[in-house]
């Protein structure tokens, strides 16, 4: 169960379902690119690699960005198990979405890193079951150039359609089981990551 009141949540930090190995992310496509992806563990020729991709570790985050698999052109939701070390590897190359005073100096530097890197890190506040917003922050990484390539033909182990489960877990929200539409939620917690990473990386 992903109890997510269990404790004071500080406002930038990364939850996560996550093995010793992988990290689970979440993306919503249309089923001709969503279907292929899942029975063949990877992103059909359709999948446009030159487009910047964006990858959330949240699935209540995600299912508030596609309306539980309902929005045109998101109707397929991918659970995307990917190897940490390629997760990590982005975020320490990542810069955030917006420029911030403290974290990069001047603003023209901002510019000149955020143009130059392959990924970048936007926080949105992280959701509960009803897709309210929370008073805590969810990230989501957008991933370009080598970082996408990378995320595509090197960090995947596998894909799983979640379609199912969102529509499971939406239909108890929608009749107020709330508490078996929670124990259905996968299980995200705080994920192990150097402090220095992320001290660069909070908005």
């Amino acid at each position: 169960m992903n109890d997510q009141h269990a404790d004071p949540e500080p406002r930038f930090r990364i939850r996560a379902h996550h093995t010793e190995t992988t990290i689970t992310v979440y993306q919503a496509y249309p089923p001709e690119i969503g279907g292929p992806a899942a029975r063949d563990g990877r992103f059909p020729a359709a999948w446009k690699r030159d487009r910047m991709t964006w990858i959330k570790p949240s699935f209540l985050w995600m299912m508030y960005r596609c309306g539980w698999g309902t929005k045109p052109g998101q109707e397929t939701v991918l659970g995307i198990r990917i190897s940490r070390a390629g997760f990590e590897w982005a975020l320490r190359q990542a810069c955030l979405s917006h420029y911030v005073p403290e974290v990069h100096g001047d603003h023209a530097a901002w510019r000149s890193r955020l143009r130059q890197a392959p990924a970048r890190v936007q926080w949105d506040p992280e959701r509960d079951l009803r897709l309210a917003p929370l008073p805590y922050r969810s990230l989501q990484l957008g991933l370009a150039g080598e970082a996408a390539a990378r995320y595509a033909d090197e960090w995947i182990v596998g894909v799983e359609d979640v379609t199912p489960l969102a529509a499971e877990v939406h239909a108890l929200v929608r009749s107020g089981e709330l508490e078996r539409a929670a124990a259905l939620l996968p299980d995200e917690r705080a994920y192990p990551l150097a402090g220095e990473v992320l001290a660069q990386l909070r908005a």
